[in-house]
């Protein structure tokens, strides 16, 4: 396929890119399940709260101790999930987590007689600690012959074509290079050509020619066994990235990864979250309808949203939200919450106010709209850190006043440590979605937020009504 020059700048028609492209190879979500059944478990380790939007009933970890794993390991899932939140750590702390992770399944597994392949779930638009995970959990796991990067995320329009990666727009296909996304201040890149960007990433230590490629041409001309013998032809840690613009592309991969790694191969996956989903034997599936929420959810009237994240979309998200009414809106002032001597005197009155609240109406609590910053990265890192904290404790204190209904928190941080420190969830159940491939609901099944859903919600998905419309979902409940 070429492509006009002006490709490499804007969004292209999402025709031009798949024109030309072979048929697609039909492979069905239970002939995985099939031929992983009694196999390794996929154990993904998720840098961001986000990973488990693409998957249903399986179990999420918040804590990895060696007790919390061999509960995983027990349950009847083929996957489950560890929240490590590394992207929101430095390099040095990212890579420490990753070790004790992995120290502790080590642990785990033996103690359970369970083996486990490690997935590290990356972003989907590439940001993230890369190759500095896998490094790591390769030197963890002792030599592995391969790594196989595979960021799509089929339902947010994240695509590979012969390996350049894309992501859908409202102006059609646009090279992740030129996106947004890209710029990161902190995980930035250049290019779109995954190879290219391996080489980026890697400091020129791999090459871009030394990466092997896997196409579509691959998954559906040669299928399986032909993919299977490529990937058993990885040696040393080389690098291969795959092709992906559907979720049959997917599993052909997952039953050629199963062969390859059958006959021997020692495979470490970096992965957007499409690829659970079909290494883990699961179809897509609609949304989470009433009726299912309803067992789920509290017995409170009226839930908790924390809001922390600071994109534009949240910001129109919760416009639309304001309109639909039915709420009682309370601002964490990040002036006040970097004054220690007024801090938690108004951390408390933000939280005593949303408790009173719940009888009557869904309680927003957020962060100011206007973006503090601070002199530099490492100084803005602490001051999104502070405010996140001042969420956490409010929703600790508001939970220990008057338990909501469910709780969504709106953001990457924000979901994370809402999750982990406002609601001390340890042990959960990832249950389904509340919209297409998008905010998943997780069910916990211990400690202070037992019986209440947590809904995660990234900042940054989503059309300008999602979050009213998850609402409505969860009212209808």
């Amino acid at each position: 396929m070429s492509l006009p020059l002006h490709a490499q700048t804007r969004a292209v028609p999402e025709a031009a890119v798949l024109e030309g492209l072979p048929l697609v190879r039909a492979v069905s979500a239970a002939e995985v399940a099939a031929r992983i059944s009694g196999g390794p478990r996929l154990v993904v380790l998720d840098d961001d709260p986000t990973g488990t939007q693409t998957v249903a009933d399986v179990p999420v970890l918040t804590s990895w101790s060696v007790a919390d794993l061999r509960w995983a390991l027990r349950q009847d899932s083929s996957a489950f999930f560890v929240l490590t939140n590394t992207r929101s750590l430095s390099p040095e702390d990212a890579a420490a987590r990753n070790r004790e992770v992995v120290g502790a399944l080590r642990a785990a597994s033996q103690a359970e007689g369970t083996g486990y392949v490690l997935a590290s779930r990356g972003d989907s638009t590439l940001r993230g600690h890369f190759p500095l995970e896998t490094d790591v959990l390769a030197e963890e796991l002792g030599a592995v012959d391969g790594v196989v990067l595979v960021p799509a995320y089929i339902e947010a329009g994240r695509l590979t074509v012969h390996s350049r990666h894309w992501m859908r727009t409202a102006e059609g296909l646009l090279p992740v290079g030129e996106s947004e996304f890209a710029r990161d201040a902190t995980f930035g890149y250049r290019s779109s050509s995954l190879p290219e960007w391996v080489e980026e990433k890697t400091g020129g230590r791999v090459r871009a020619e030394a990466v092997l490629r896997i196409t579509l041409d691959d998954l559906r001309g040669g299928g399986p066994e032909h993919t299977a013998r490529l990937l058993s032809s990885l040696s040393g840690g080389r690098a291969a990235v795959v092709d992906a613009v559907c979720d049959d592309d997917l599993r052909v991969l997952a039953l050629a990864l199963a062969e390859a790694e059958e006959n021997g191969a020692r495979l470490l996956y970096r992965v957007g979250p499409s690829f659970v989903r079909a290494r883990a034997g699961q179809a897509a599936r609609a949304p989470l309808a009433p009726a299912e929420v309803r067992p789920l959810r509290g017995d409170a009237p009226h839930g908790l949203i924390v809001v922390g994240s600071h994109v534009a979309l949240t910001t129109r998200q919760l416009d639309r939200l304001r309109e639909r009414g039915g709420i009682a809106e309370y601002e964490l002032d990040v002036a006040l919450l970097l004054d220690e001597e007024r801090r938690d005197a108004h951390i408390a009155e933000v939280a005593t106010a949303a408790a009173g609240a719940l009888d009557s109406a869904d309680a927003v609590i957020r962060t100011s709209r206007v973006l503090v910053t601070g002199a530099d990265a490492d100084d803005s890192l602490a001051i999104s850190r502070r405010v996140s904290a001042a969420l956490v404790q409010a929703v600790r204190q508001i939970n220990a006043t008057r338990r909501p209904a469910f709780v969504v928190a709106k953001g990457g941080i924000t979901s994370s440590d809402t999750a982990t420190d406002g609601l001390e969830i340890r042990r959960a159940w990832a249950r389904g979605t509340l919209l297409p491939g998008i905010v998943s609901l997780w069910e916990p099944v211990d400690g202070p937020a037992a019986g209440i859903p947590y809904i995660v919600f990234a900042g940054n998905v989503g059309g300008d009504d999602a979050l009213a419309d998850a609402l409505d979902l969860l009212r209808s409940a």
